[in-house]
């Protein structure tokens, strides 16, 4: 089995699995994660998402939902109907969208909760501990 196939162990770090294509908003949500005592890994697109949850896990996915080659809700749509263990990973979906259609379609998609950009980094690290747990 590849390493970190399985689920986060007791006493381990939560990995957390940032989705954005945006350079600038990945680092800012790695300081908040991380000065918050999580492990966080990152990715530019959906697609890249499927490829890393094939060979580790995550206890959180942060979701964009605009980005080339696979869209977040695309992402979730794709990684909700796997008959994996991993395709029922909390996400948070982080989007500039803030009318209430943009919601209610991440939410069928498959998203756990909906932040509209800018995030707070209080608010992020907030959302990640209801989402999966405190980081250690």
């Amino acid at each position: 089995m590849p390493e970190g196939a399985l689920s986060t162990t007791e006493g381990a770090r939560r990995r957390v699995l940032v989705i954005d294509d945006a350079s600038l908003v990945r680092i800012y949500y790695r300081d908040a994660l991380e000065r918050a005592g999580y492990e966080v890994h990152e990715v530019l697109n959906g697609i890249e998402a499927l490829e890393f949850l094939l060979e580790r896990s995550a206890d959180l996915l942060v979701v964009d939902v605009n980005m080339p080659q696979m869209d977040g809700l695309t992402f979730l749509r794709a990684l909700r109907r796997q008959a994996m263990p991993l395709a029922s990973t909390p996400a948070l979906v982080t989007s500039t969208e803030a009318d209430g259609k943009d919601i209610a379609a991440a939410l069928e998609a498959g998203a756990n909760y909906y932040l509209v950009k800018p995030v707070a980094q209080e608010d992020l690290a907030a959302c990640a501990e209801l989402l999966c747990g405190a980081p250690a």
